[in-house]
This record gives C-alpha cells, structure tokens and sequence, in this order.
C-alpha cells in the first residue's frame, strides 16, 4: 500500500503495545483477549486520533495552511489531540463543540477534555447544539477565515475522512506486523466504532492485505444499518485514494448498536461495569464514550458465547481516559462506597 507517499508527520509513539488481558480473560472465562494499547500514542494522553492526524496534518502542512478548524462532542477527545498536534506546528486550532450532552452538569462541561481544550492552546469559537450542520459551521468560518488573508484548513469531525482513515490503515499492517512477532493467530478484532473512520481504515487496511480477520464495530452512537453505510462508504474512498482495485464488500463492514443505551455520551450500566473491570482487573483505564461502551459490547458478547475459548480476540484502545473526569459524579455514584 506504501503509505510513505502521502505526506505525514510524526506524533505518536509507534508502534503502541499488544498486550494480553490476562486477569479479564480469566474472570470471563472466554477467550484469549488481547488489547491493542492506542490510548498511548502518546500526543496529550495519546488515543486514536493520533493517527489519522499524522497524515491529515501532513496534508495540511503541504497546502501551507495556517489556521486548523476542527469540531466534535464537548469532551471530544478528537479536538483535544487536534489542538496539541497543531501546536506541535505553531498553529492555532479554532475549535466548535457541539452540545450533544447536556445532563451531565457543570463538570462535564469544563473539566476534562474541554480544560485540556484550553490548556493546549486552543479556542472554542462556538458551543452549538445538538444536530447542529457542524461541517458547515466550519466551513462558513473557513470563509470568514479567507476573506480575511488567512490558509485555513477544516478537518471534520473525528477527523474521518479517507486521508484521516490512513492512519487507521497503517495500525492495521501494524498490528499484522505485531502478530506475526507474537506468533499471535487474531481470530477477531473489536473496537469502538463512532465517526467512522478508524473502523474504515481499519477494514481498508485488513482487507487491502487479505488478512482475512473479522473486525467488529461496537457503535457509540449511530444505528447498525447507518454506521455501517458510514463505514462502508469511508473504507471504499480510503481503498481508492490508495488505489486498491475492486468494490469493497458489504459484508466485510459489521457493526453493532446494542451497546449505545439512551445516547451518545450518556451512561450505561455495562460502560461501567467495563470501566471497573478493566481498571481493578488490568490496571487500564478506558473512557466513558468509546472504549468502555466498545468493551461492555465486547463483555456481553463473551458472556453470550459469541466467541469461542480457544479464540483470540483484539481490542482495539481508542483512548480518551481524560474524559473520565467530566463524568466524575457518575462514576463515584457507581463504586461501591
């Protein structure tokens, strides 16, 4: 696939560990669980954005930008990692938060990812509402933006598109790379699945090498037939600009919803329970909108016997443990006392 053709830069601390969960494959009594540690990639608490901007970054230093504009959630770890890849640059990061949450109080609000926001440098131009067009809010600010002299460049949401999704298609021949040191047969492989493009990268990448293992996409937000028409229709453009002959399969993109609850970001029992087990049992720390919700549908599934015990499974990290602090009550409320 060559990736060294697209421009890139370097931010993360790669390759990032395989580790087996020893403890929770033991207590679920299921199959061998491995995890893929992209919560330490090592950009401001590190997690998956990381690299995808290596090459969205990359791409934006070749067009001489000069302003970075991104969105996401509130505690979007995506815009965190953003403003501290471009002050790795010397840039300045205009940043739209869209208020998807909006029961959480005071602390969700501001503490977390949001004063991280702040403290890299970053500036909120707008808090908007939920379902608000955030494309396009940016895209009228990048006008604004040019109107007055200025280069930027918009990366939306997640920072999902096919240049973005190459680095999601560079942790696949990673983690392929990773295997075969091991000695490690991956039967399955889990991960959150939200904007879309780590699941597309991902799929890009695994099915461009013929690998022929089977990825799951525990969606955070979207239903089953809409995130995997996102994740298909990303995976194919990400295939293309790679030049990967032939039309992606749609069976190769599998998702599941039964995990997201009442919402993107809200609480659920089984996201808890996943926080707990993970951190008392493996001494990892997952995040309360990704991985512990991708890690309570990977939880369920083993109790279901959805995989069997001789089976290896891969859970793919994404990062985001900042944000365990704007859902502090939630998790205090939850521990025993």
């Amino acid at each position: 696939m060559h990736l060294a053709r697209f421009p890139r830069l370097h931010f993360g601390h790669f390759p990032t560990p395989l580790e087996p969960l020893t403890q929770l494959s033991r207590l679920l009594e299921g199959p061998n669980i491995w995890i893929k540690r992209d919560d330490c990639t090592g950009l401001a608490t590190g997690g998956n954005k990381t690299r995808k901007l290596e090459f969205l970054l990359g791409d934006a230093q070749a067009k001489q930008a000069d302003i970075i504009i991104t969105q996401g959630a509130t505690q979007s770890n995506h815009v965190r990692q953003t403003v501290a890849a471009a002050a790795r640059l010397g840039l300045e990061t205009h940043i739209f938060l869209e208020q998807r949450v909006t029961t959480l109080g005071d602390e969700y609000q501001q503490s977390g990812n949001v004063l991280l926001d702040g403290l890299l440098g970053g500036k909120i131009i707008a808090h908007l509402p939920g379902g608000t067009d955030m494309q396009q809010a940016m895209e009228q600010h990048a006008e604004s933006l040019r109107a007055r002299g200025h280069t930027p460049y918009v990366i939306p949401g997640g920072g999902s598109n096919a240049i973005g999704a190459l680095g999601y298609v560079s942790c696949a021949e990673e983690l392929l790379w990773q295997s075969s040191q091991l000695r490690l047969r991956i039967d399955h492989i889990v991960h959150a699945t939200g904007s879309a493009g780590t699941q597309a990268g991902l799929i890009a990448g695994l099915t461009a090498t013929h690998s022929g293992i089977p990825l799951l996409g525990i969606s955070v937000r979207a239903p089953r037939e809409k995130q995997e028409h996102n994740v298909w229709r990303l995976a194919q453009q990400t295939r293309e600009l790679l030049g990967v002959p032939g039309e992606l399969p749609r069976e190769a993109v599998v998702a599941n919803s039964d995990y997201v609850g009442e919402g993107y970001g809200l609480p659920t029992e089984g996201m808890l329970e996943a926080l707990q087990l993970l951190a008392q049992h493996e001494g990892i720390l997952l995040d309360p909108v990704y991985s512990g919700k991708g890690m309570a549908g990977l939880i369920d599934l083993i109790r279901k016997g959805h995989f069997r015990r001789d089976e290896n499974v891969v859970f793919i990290h994404t990062g985001g443990s900042a944000g365990l602090f704007g859902y502090r009550q939630v998790i205090a409320d939850y521990l025993p006392s």
